[in-house]
């Protein structure tokens, strides 16, 4: 999956077609792995569901994490960062990680609001 910088499409869910994501959210400028192989850093999701805080420990660091999870679906899609390593990595606190081989980017319903959005 390729991201076009001027567009307004949004991620939709492979196992269901939900959406939760928009690709304006998309933080640029590095790359990021997930358990499916490329991921994206975003800054705010939709539609999704918390997993309980998990330790886990990732090539750049420690970290305190919680999966996240589709609400329609309830496949794991990626994971959200609650707590990171001093220093360069505090930027991802807040954030999210979303798998690409899990979402397909569409255009945007007709009527599409993201109204329930999450940011940490």
């Amino acid at each position: 999956m390729s991201l076009a910088s001027s567009s307004n499409k949004v991620f939709s869910c492979n196992g269901c077609q939900n959406l939760v994501a928009e690709e304006k959210d998309v933080i640029h400028g590095r790359d990021f792995r997930g358990w499916h192989g490329k991921a994206f850093l975003i800054d705010t999701v939709f539609n999704v569901g918390y997993g309980e805080p998990q330790e886990r420990e990732m090539t750049t660091g420690h970290h305190v994490v919680r999966d996240i999870s589709c609400k329609r679906c309830h496949e794991t899609v990626g994971w959200t960062y609650d707590k990171t390593p001093e220093g360069k990595e505090k930027y991802k606190e807040g954030k999210f990680i979303l798998e690409a081989e899990l979402f397909s980017l569409i255009e945007p319903p007709r009527g599409h609001a993201a109204s329930s959005r999450s940011k940490l």
